[in-house]
């Protein structure tokens, strides 16, 4: 564990006018507070918050962050208290030890509709302090190096957590160093055989070739010198993912795979980066394709550099990057060169970012998102993407992610653009709009009088604020339609369970599931974004449809052992009247499948698996779940007509899903409850004699059954 001088000394190194007593004070305290709690290994607890304030210091951080990185499990892990902090270090150390505590009890790895809320409560930690989030990276990357002495499914989550939010959150950052650090570590632990595959090749192929990287990067210093420019070079190897990652999107293996070393130029002036990038393809073949331009149009948390990719040494692809020394310092810290330190001072470099702009750029298109799903997609088509550079006529320049439409770049310059679209010029000319725009490409949007979003659009647009956008446009157009659908929906549903839809079980409903009144509640449930059951569930979370089916369907089943439990096999959904087969499963006790079900092909060698059985004789109450798959015609009062025909079979709707939206017809899933075989054969025969009814089907689907088990 790193000693409280040691650690002064750290950031002595870089601010001379430290305060040496507030971080020996906070080293002091959080040891103390810790003291007797250790980490999995057996270490000291107080060695984690140590380490991660030494990490700190590698980014010249101010005190307020070292400090907080030594107190930052405090509050969550000992007895002190926010107001301890702020009485002994102030409210500043305080507020950020206290914003890192409410990130760490975020589950971040969650369900899908947590997941997203929660990225809404880091988003808005972020935007308060951002020193807070770079506290937690530097916490993550700790315990992923040390990630070992957790027990294996925990390795599993917390590497996975790592892949998919920190480590592409450093890299937005602009962290790059990071984010390569937390996907390797994180790759041992969810790939390590090909971790190892990617190692054991390197190897090899350095035994073949020798040094590439000496040779190459003396080349380059020697053509460098020639052109009489003075300027650094480093060369390395890509990291272990970065080479997988490459591998699996371009389906090639090892032996092709061409550019895996990766040079850096430091030069001391922006006019020297363009002499040093025209020595270097001077002297190599370039790769057309592979140029970028960052340092005439910077990424937004401040990344400047030229990148070219050239044929090197025997053919060898390599990348280079070319940029000045502060630029350098901003490449390696990103956002967080906002707050380093040189000499005591807060470092006056004009590349980096002001933190407060960059997170009110990453958050503006999220703001008017009241989806969680919408808002985790948004988020994460920020976080992942790469960027494309492309220009109006004016030569006013947007920002992109890589496989952007011209649909995305109209709602880029402006809502009320992108959903008056009707069509796109790139450099000239006319394309379609799900043409993938590229890098440098100029792009004219056509408009038009009276165009509104369609729903196709959605399928064309990969912007989380396009796809928004369209999203809303096409709620508002159909929202009066889908209501109406929804109050129907609704009405059958809470039949089904006993109660009545009235208009404050529909409000509470609402309040629950976070919608700001019933009327949005509807509108969402008759356009399938929210399942009838869920809205049950949200007044009356103890009534379940399914449960009372299990409970019915268990007393018509005839042949089984006592106390033998099963399932209606989802495959196939065999009803009353059908014949049906049981099939055993060790440990999950019994499917029942219908006699011509696909699934039962899988299983003819196992007969002692068989159980030869059929429904008690009788009539059936209407609780067996069948899927039907209709095409209708999109005209008005369609849809509401069918759930009053199915209304008048006795049949309840428990689901509704849209498959296929089309200006002519739509595709939906429809979920019934219904008694027996000759119950759905009524219900399928007054389907199909309705005009608007283009094709009803009974939906199987041989995908939902479980893998064939071993046999008993």
């Amino acid at each position: 564990m790193i000693a409280a001088e040691d650690l002064v000394a750290l950031v002595r190194n870089y601010n001379p006018k430290t305060n040496d007593a507030l971080i020996v004070a906070a080293y002091e305290y959080g040891r103390d507070m810790h003291e007797g709690q250790t980490r999995k290994s057996g270490e000291p607890y107080f060695s984690h918050p140590a380490t991660v304030a030494a990490i700190l210091t590698e980014q010249q951080l101010d005190d307020a962050t070292i400090v907080t990185a030594l107190l930052h499990d405090t509050i969550e892990d000992t007895r002190s208290t926010y107001t301890e902090i702020e009485s002994r270090f102030g409210s500043e150390i305080a507020d950020l030890v206290d914003g890192v505590t409410k990130l760490t009890n975020l589950q971040l790895s969650s369900s899908e509709t947590k997941q997203a809320e929660n990225f809404r409560k880091l988003f808005m930690a972020m935007s308060k302090d951002l020193r807070v989030i770079l506290v937690k990276l530097a916490d993550r990357l700790h315990n992923m190096r040390t990630i070992k002495a957790m027990s294996a499914d925990k390795q599993i989550q917390k590497a996975r957590e790592t892949m998919e939010i920190y480590a592409p959150l450093a890299g937005r950052m602009g962290m790059q160093w990071m984010r390569e650090e937390l996907e390797d570590l994180a790759f041992r632990v969810l790939n390590p055989e090909g971790r190892s595959s990617i190692i054991r090749r390197f190897i090899t192929l350095q035994k073949e070739t020798g040094d590439v990287i000496h040779r190459i990067t003396s080349d380059m210093r020697h053509e460098l010198e020639k052109a009489g420019i003075e300027a650094e070079v480093f060369g390395r190897a890509k990291k272990p993912y970065s080479i997988w990652r490459k591998m699996q999107e371009k389906k090639i293996g090892f032996s092709r795979l061409s550019d895996i070393y990766g040079f850096r130029v430091i030069t001391r002036s922006e006019e020297n980066c363009y002499a040093a990038l025209g020595a270097i393809h001077q002297r190599w073949k370039s790769v057309p394709g592979r140029f970028k331009d960052y340092i005439s149009q910077p990424k937004s948390n401040g990344y400047r550099s030229i990148h070219t990719t050239v044929s090197g040494r025997d053919g060898k692809r390599v990348e280079v990057q070319i940029r000045t020394r502060q630029m350098h310092e901003v490449a390696e810290t990103g956002v967080a060169a906002h707050w380093s330190y040189r000499d005591g001072e807060r470092a006056e470099n004009p590349f980096a970012v002001d933190p407060a702009k960059w997170i009110a750029s990453l958050t503006e298109q999220f703001d008017g998102e009241d989806d969680h799903d919408e808002f985790l997609e948004a988020v994460k088509l920020e976080m992942y993407s790469d960027k494309v550079f492309c220009f109006t006529p004016k030569g006013d320049v947007f920002k992109l992610p890589k496989g952007a439409t011209p649909l995305d770049f109209a709602y880029a310059i402006h809502t009320r653009i992108g959903s008056a679209c009707v069509g796109a010029k790139v450099d000239g000319l006319r394309v379609p709009l799900w043409t993938r725009l590229k890098n440098g490409q100029s792009v004219d949007i056509i408009t038009a009088e009276g165009q509104t979003p369609q729903a196709t659009w959605l399928e064309i647009a990969t912007t989380g604020k396009a796809k928004t956008a369209i999203r809303r446009a096409l709620r508002e157009a159909n929202k009066e339609r889908f209501a109406r659908l929804g109050r129907e929906l609704a009405r059958a549903a809470f039949e089904n369970v006993g109660k009545k839809a009235t208009d404050k079980v529909l409000e509470k409903a609402a309040r629950t599931l976070r919608f700001p009144d019933a009327e949005t509640l509807l509108a969402r449930l008759g356009g399938a974004e929210v399942t009838a059951s869920e809205v049950v569930e949200a007044v009356y979370p103890n009534l379940s449809i399914h449960e009372t089916a299990d409970v019915e369907a268990r007393r018509a089943v005839v042949g089984l052992a006592h106390g033998q439990g099963f399932e209606r096999a989802p495959c196939c959904q065999p009803l009353p009247g059908e014949r049906i087969v049981g099939l055993a499963h060790r440990g999950r006790g019994v499917s029942v499948h219908a006699i011509d079900c696909a699934i039962l092909a899988d299983y003819e060698d196992q007969p002692a698996r068989w159980l030869d059985l059929h429904w008690a004789d009788g009539t059936h109450p209407p609780v067996y779940g069948v899927s039907l798959e209709l095409t209708i015609t999109n005209d008005a009062g369609v849809l509401g007509r069918i759930c009053t025909l199915i209304g008048e079979q006795r049949a309840n709707i428990s689901d509704l899903r849209m498959v296929d939206r089309k200006p002519d017809y739509y595709r939906l899933l429809l979920d019934l409850e219904l008694r027996d075989a000759e119950h759905l054969h009524q219900v399928m025969s007054v389907l199909e004699a309705e005009s608007n009814v283009a094709a009803v089907e009974r939906r199987r689907d041989p995908g939902l059954a479980s893998a064939p088990a071993a046999a008993e």
